[in-house]
């Protein structure tokens, strides 16, 4: 299964600041280094059409996500914007259920698996993230928490809707902070997610990836991302800045 990076570029960038980012970026690359690990990049809503268009005009292999999607199909829910919206765009990912949207802006996990459900309907591909505050860890909470925070999110997806999920372990902890979980928290966590999603039969575990993201650096990377269990990673700030996000990427040993 390849490796994927996902670069959440947040609350940064203009439209014009992010193709000058995304050409940045394509240049720097390897050339077909795409054809080995899969490269996504997450701008705010007002990029996403331009670096689209990008993309498809000079046939890049980079793909393109959203931050966020609405719980809503259509209808009057002012600012949202729905997963048959962005399909119509061609986005082929979405980050559902990042910390900063479960804490700042109070999404519960009914929400999240209400945007899994139409993100998976419009085939896009969900970005399922989960992780615990410290208190949890520290209290040693943070598995079961985990766990049922994993299982709301899918709850009620059937096979024949399931192509492909991305389950993000991000302590909430590192987010930002410049912690970052060890490899063997994050293998733990990941396995045990793992372990969970496999006892579900109507999951195919050759396109499901786990990856990790919390506070991820090229000092940190290849330790991460070479693990058998980690199968890439969902990086913030470090992916504002080309040649850091660009060492993220060469520390896979392919």
């Amino acid at each position: 299964m390849k490796k994927i990076i996902i670069g959440n570029w947040k609350l940064n960038l203009d439209h014009l600041e992010a193709i000058q980012l995304l050409q940045k970026l394509n240049y720097s690359l390897e050339v077909d280094i795409e054809d080995n690990i899969d490269i996504v990049l997450a701008p705010s809503h007002t990029s996403l059409r331009s670096l689209q268009t990008i993309v498809d005009a000079d046939k890049l292999k980079i793909k393109i996500s959203s931050q966020d999607v609405s719980a809503y199909q259509s209808g009057a829910f002012t600012g949202e914007v729905s997963a048959s919206q962005l399909c119509k765009l061609n986005i082929g990912y979405s980050i559902i259920g990042h910390s900063e949207r479960r804490t700042l802006f109070n999404e519960s996990d009914e929400i999240v698996n209400l945007k899994v459900h139409n993100s998976i309907d419009n085939k896009i591909v969900p970005i399922i993230c989960f992780g615990e505050s410290e208190e949890l860890r520290n209290n040693n909470e943070y598995l079961p928490h985990i766990i049922n925070q994993v299982n709301s999110s899918v709850k009620g997806i059937r096979k024949d809707k399931v192509e492909e999920i991305i389950f993000a372990y991000e302590p909430i902890w590192a987010i930002g902070t410049g912690k970052v979980a060890s490899t063997e928290d994050a293998i733990e966590v990941l396995s045990a997610v793992k372990e969970e999603i496999s006892s579900k039969p109507y999951y195919d575990q050759d396109k499901i990836r786990f990856i990790y993201g919390g506070s991820v650096s090229p000092t940190n990377a290849t330790e991460l991302l070479n693990s058998k269990i980690i199968d890439g990673a969902l990086v913030g700030g470090a992916s504002l800045d080309t040649e850091k996000f660009v060492q993220i990427i060469k520390s896979i040993k392919l």
